[in-house]
């Protein structure tokens, strides 16, 4: 069983169990080189990819709300894409329809470098089981949300459109033909809080907030 560092107490800005840290820190310093050299530097900008560090700072500062802004943009995305790909292999069919882990399949692109993508099995797990231990910081919303309205225009008008990263180019990379690329970028804004962030939070709240939780928000 997974338990914090002895020196770390709920609060603290103590690491959590180094079985844990150092392992994820590892992790991360094998796919932070990679991706950067097979798929570029704007691949960072996934919000999967920015969970990771968040994570990373979360577990090194025993971060609460570094933890709880990272479950927001993972939870959901996660759990979709663990579905989607465990169908693929079993069926070979896009259960979604939106292609969300064809990359998975394509042969052109390393095997280790798709590996490395795996973290969406243990990343989510991961953030709910250090949440378990400190507790979730409901103003993880806000943050997160003012994080994601950063980082979506920034995908729309810094990044190439056919990478179409965080779907602001269109779903399954199908541009928007029934309304215009800005509109649709304004959708997604209001749409990844309303479908991903919210239902996250309303449910992190009701298993892991203290008593006075509201309060802080």
């Amino acid at each position: 069983m997974l338990m914090p560092s002895t020196s770390a107490s709920a609060g603290s800005s103590a690491p959590f169990s180094y079985w844990v840290v150092l392992p994820y820190t590892l992790f991360l310093s094998v796919l932070v080189p990679v991706y950067w050299v097979y798929l570029g530097p704007q691949n960072f900008l996934w919000g999967c990819d920015i969970a990771l560090f968040m994570t990373l700072y979360a577990l090194w500062r025993r971060s609460a709300l570094l933890a709880s802004m990272a479950v927001l943009v993972t939870l959901i995305p996660d759990i979709l894409w663990v579905v989607d790909y465990i169908v693929r292999v079993a069926t070979g069919s896009d259960i979604l329809g939106i292609g969300a882990t064809a990359y998975m399949f394509d042969k052109s692109m390393p095997l280790f470098v798709r590996a490395l993508s795996f973290f969406h099995f243990f990343l989510a797990p991961l953030l709910v089981w250090m949440i378990y231990l400190t507790e979730y910081d409901v103003r993880a919303l806000r943050w997160q949300i003012g994080v994601a309205w950063i980082v979506l225009p920034v995908s729309y008008f810094f990044t190439d459109p056919v990478r179409n990263i965080n779907w602001v180019h269109g779903i399954a990379g199908i541009p928007p033909a029934w309304m215009p690329p800005v509109v649709f970028l304004l959708v997604v804004m209001l749409a990844v809080p309303a479908f991903i962030f919210w239902p996250t939070h309303w449910l992190m709240q009701r298993l892991f907030s203290g008593a006075d939780a509201f309060k802080r928000a």
